[in-house]
Formats: structure tokens, C-alpha cells, sequence
């Protein structure tokens, strides 16, 4: 599985939070699953152009946030779901994101026209 992350270094975005958040959302979309293995910090780092450090600190908070397990020998990985009985929940949710976006897409958003209607969403529930 190869994971596509990108950096924007002139986003006022910090480079570890751009990976973080890449990460978690290719969890959350499915792409990337329990087991499957994350480059190792030093081949990301070389491959985004940014310092080890900066991928050591997203993958620390991946892993605080319970996203990734990182083990000796095993290297990172993506965490498991618990089995709470809302697989089937999660997987319409996720679907349910998917339709989402295709009709905002479809309208002409952008992406940040998109996540604002998320949060305006989220701050209404």
C-alpha cells in the first residue's frame, strides 16, 4: 500500500500537523486499514523533504490519538477498531461522507468550502 502524503511548506499549516492530518484522514476514508504499515520515519522524511524530528512528532501524536501503534521490529502501523458492534455504523457514515462530497463537488465547492460545511455542521449538533 503506498500512502500519498504531501507537504505544502508554504502552508501556515506546521509540516508534522499536515501529516498528521493526512494520516488520519486516509484512516478514516479506509484507505488505510488496522495492520497496514507506515513508511518508516526516516523514508517519509526523506521523501517529503522535511527533518526526521518533524516526522517523529506526527507520528508520537498519531499514536497518542490512538490512530497508529508503534512497536519495535513491527515499525508503525495503523491501529485496530475496536469491535464496538458500529463497523456497520462507520462504514455508512464513511459512505454517507463520500455521497457528501460528490455533491459538493459536483456544485463547484472547494475543499474549504466543504470543511466549513462539515464544522458549521458539527458546531450545529
Amino acid at each position: 500500500m503506498t500512502m500519498q502524503i504531501t507537504i505544502d511548506l508554504a502552508s501556515g499549516v506546521p509540516p508534522y500537523e499536515q501529516i498528521r492530518g493526512q494520516v488520519t484522514a486516509l484512516v478514516a476514508a479506509g484507505t488505510l486499514v488496522a495492520g497496514d504499515r507506515l513508511p518508516t520515519v526516516r523514508d517519509l522524511a526523506a521523501d517529503l523533504g522535511v527533518a526526521v524530528g518533524t516526522v517523529q512528532r506526527a507520528y508520537r501524536e498519531l499514536e497518542a490519538a490512538g490512530v497508529v501503534l508503534s512497536r519495535r521490529r513491527t515499525g508503525t502501523v495503523v491501529a485496530p477498531v475496536a469491535n464496538d458492534g458500529r463497523a456497520d455504523d462507520v462504514a455508512a457514515a464513511r459512505q454517507g461522507a463520500r455521497a457528501f462530497v460528490r455533491r459538493a463537488r459536483a456544485a463547484g465547492l472547494t475543499d474549504e468550502q466543504v470543511l466549513d460545511l462539515v464544522r458549521g455542521a458539527l458546531m450545529a449538533e
